[in-house]
């Protein structure tokens, strides 16, 4: 495997710019291709069967471009399809589920921050009190407490769908009134139930302040993006993977510069919007394309000059 390829990254639209972000920041020598399913997003909705469909057309589309090691952004699809995605590929697939749930439980509770003392030195009531918050569909997979209890078998674990954070943090209200009423009102009973909280959908770090305004400064705050970005880097080291060197000519990196490669299925111009919303600027190399069964890719549309 040539370590100059890119990393693939899949997701069902636009939440998955904050798993590039992270990646893009701990592994700033590194070039990413990036899908946007933007015309089949939501995947929540979709049954198993046709989550599977999706993701495994999104990732055989990805490895025909050439990439090295794939991430799936998507919160859905790494809860229902990984195991379709891994058979479908040869090469090694990273999902968000399972290293935001180690990272969980691998950070300091409140209680051992204050005490300096490791959790087993503890008497049985400092339990790990995990919540995860996530979409519907996430949540009722079950996938973060079932990786959890792997990770912690004596964790306790609260789950709870937010829907409402996606569209707020799509549409630029992260810092508006609004946003902290609805994260109040999601979240201010956990305050007291938890010691660490997992943010198990790709939008919601852009909430992040007023989600740890609503739980308090005392709940230790899991970026599953962030935490992917740490095992991608640490899986290239260990498989001699990681590219050495910057892209040719460029000298320093800067998020969505033409080293990187987006592409969506739909609704290019607002992805750009929202890519800037998050990132700050828009992509520079962005197209739209359709991506079918067998990988076949029909009727590329390079973007008007401008977008």
């Amino acid at each position: 495997m040539n370590p100059n390829l890119p990393i693939g990254i899949f997701d069902s639209g636009v939440g998955g710019l904050t798993v590039y972000r992270a990646l893009h920041e701990h592994l700033p020598k590194e070039r990413f291709v990036y899908l946007g399913d933007t015309a089949r997003v939501p995947y929540g909705t979709k049954s198993l069967a046709t989550v599977e469909r999706y993701a495994v057309e999104n990732a055989q589309f990805l490895a025909a471009r050439g990439i090295k090691l794939l991430v799936v952004a998507c919160n859905t699809a790494s809860a229902l399809a990984l195991p379709a995605i891994r058979k479908s590929l040869n090469l090694d697939v990273v999902g968000v589920i399972g290293p935001g749930a180690r990272a969980a439980v691998a950070a300091e509770s409140t209680q051992e921050t204050r005490t300096g003392r490791p959790r087993s030195q503890h008497p049985p009531a400092s339990q790990r009190r995990i919540g995860v918050i996530a979409t519907e569909s996430t949540v009722q997979s079950g996938a973060y407490t079932a990786a959890i209890n792997k990770a912690d078998p004596e964790a306790e674990v609260i789950e709870r769908a937010c829907p409402l954070f996606v569209p707020l943090a799509e549409e630029g209200w992260a810092d508006q009134d609004v946003a902290r009423t609805v994260a109040e009102t999601y979240l201010r009973d956990l305050r007291s139930r938890i010691d660490t909280l997992v943010l198990g959908c790709t939008h919601y770090p852009i909430l992040k302040e007023v989600i740890q305004e609503s739980v308090g400064k005392e709940v230790k705050l899991i970026d599953s993006g962030a935490a992917t970005a740490v095992e991608v880097k640490a899986l290239l080291k260990e498989k001699g993977l990681a590219r050495l060197t910057p892209g040719t000519g460029a000298l320093e990196r800067h998020l969505c510069d033409d080293l990187d490669h987006f592409y969506v299925t739909d609704a290019a111009e607002r992805f750009a919007r929202v890519a800037e919303r998050f990132l700050g600027s828009k992509p520079a190399r962005l197209e739209a394309v359709e991506v079918w069964g067998h990988d076949e890719l029909k009727n590329s549309l390079p973007l008007p000059l401008g977008v």
